[in-house]
């Protein structure tokens, strides 16, 4: 388990940190399975060898776009976009797991007062119908997603999209995600982030993808982290 760093942790748990964005998939959601058995439907729907889950998993990220570039090459990507979306939002509310931490770690930062949101690649529509069916989205101030604005992380454009919409500024912001995308989408702007090993990519593959300093097991670990961090900074 990473040690946030005392400059970070004292942000968070004092009154200077008062925005944190999540991202969705691979960080408070496991959605890798109805991702996956869509895009086997594709690929059967056009002759193809079916992927396996991990294979999956490892293309994930930047868009559901990107991740059938890299499953079917750009001359077949398009061919099975319509494919895949179909089956996904037909299956959208299947195989919605959400992830160790995730709301210990919305109820801990709510109770500090904190403003809470979702910054997510996922459709913004399917995001919010996801965290509505798992009772999640009362946590969020904010939840935005692909087409919802024309951009996507790591786009600062979109970044800065949700941030105004909250009415806050990167300084006192903190993005938690999974991937280098989330990394990348928060250091564009100047603001910190946390990363977990729940997603689509594992620790070492994210300290050697990053230059992030705190990165967790799951959100229990980083929720772990911050509850004991801020009994300790609490006066005798």
């Amino acid at each position: 388990m990473a040690k946030l760093c005392p400059a970070l942790i004292q942000a968070l748990t004092r009154k200077h940190m008062k925005t944190v964005l999540f991202d969705l998939d691979g960080t408070l959601i496991n959605h890798f399975g109805a991702i996956a058995r869509s895009i086997n439907h594709a690929q059967r729907q056009l002759g193809l060898p079916e992927s396996s889950l991990d294979t999956v998993k490892a293309a994930v990220g930047g868009g559901y776009k990107r991740t059938l570039q890299r499953l079917f090459g750009n001359d077949l990507a398009s061919q099975a976009d319509p494919h895949f979306l179909q089956f996904f939002n037909a299956h959208l509310l299947e195989d919605i797991h959400i992830l160790p931490g995730a709301r210990e770690i919305l109820q801990a930062l709510h109770q500090r007062g904190k403003q809470l949101a979702v910054l997510t690649n996922k459709n913004g529509d399917a995001a919010r119908r996801i965290l509505q069916h798992t009772g999640m989205d009362a946590s969020f101030d904010v939840i935005l997603g692909a087409g919802d604005t024309p951009h996507r992380k790591p786009d600062p454009a979109f970044t800065r999209a949700i941030l105004d919409q909250l009415g806050a500024i990167p300084e006192d912001s903190l993005l938690v995600g999974d991937s280098p995308y989330d990394f990348e989408a928060a250091r564009n702007v100047g603001m910190a982030c946390c990363l977990v090993t729940t997603g689509s990519h594992t620790a070492e593959q994210l300290t050697a993808e990053t230059s992030c300093r705190e990165i967790f097991d799951d959100l229990n670990d980083l929720a772990r982290e911050l509850l004991n961090r801020e009994t300790e900074c609490q006066p005798a």
